[in-house]
């Protein structure tokens, strides 16, 4: 079976009574988590996107503090945090929430990762955020640019000297 297009969605959605849209934004968020989080986010915290980013960082946060510092379980583990950390990302559809994640996950894999490691998944873990937020930047308002540019070089140079497997020329 073959799902409908979304403007033939809209079409019949704009047709239907708020108690009938009503049951069926209730029906939609039983069946799936996700669902349900997103709708949360659009019920409660879609209007001020960077208090919703702080909330998700407090919560992740903890992730972060219990991780074990073997490389094959912090891999498991940051992956872990960067699925959450992307879902969320995506309910709020906002580039700077993105670059704001981001950069928040690369801060505390210095801290927290061991970086003495020659495990290739967990370093390909932090290449890829580093190479997302290059990408992203240019995507964003001129100001924000700036501000998150500096950022952004400061955590490279950090990251060069902490960890002899990453070269801050590649992404500057």
């Amino acid at each position: 079976m073959k799902p409908e297009k979304l403007s033939d969605i809209k079409k019949e959605l704009a047709g239907r009574t708020v108690q009938e849209l009503t049951e069926i934004c209730l029906r939609i968020a039983k069946y799936k988590k996700e669902n349900k989080e997103l709708l949360n986010y659009l019920l409660f915290d879609s209007d001020d996107p960077l208090l919703f980013s702080e909330k998700v960082k407090t919560f992740l946060e903890e992730d972060f503090k219990a991780m074990q510092k073997h490389y094959y379980h912090s891999t498991k583990s940051l992956r872990k945090i960067l699925r959450i950390m992307n879902r969320y990302a995506k309910y709020t559809g906002n580039k700077q929430v993105e670059v704001e994640f981001s950069l928040w996950f690369c801060t505390n894999f210095l801290h927290y990762a061991d970086l003495n490691t020659s495990h290739k998944p967990l370093q390909a873990i932090f290449i890829r955020q580093l190479e997302k937020i290059s990408r992203l930047l240019p995507k964003l308002h001129e100001d924000l640019q700036f501000d998150y540019q500096g950022e952004f070089e400061t955590l490279l140079h950090k990251a060069d000297s902490q960890a002899r497997w990453v070269s801050k020329s590649l992404y500057l």
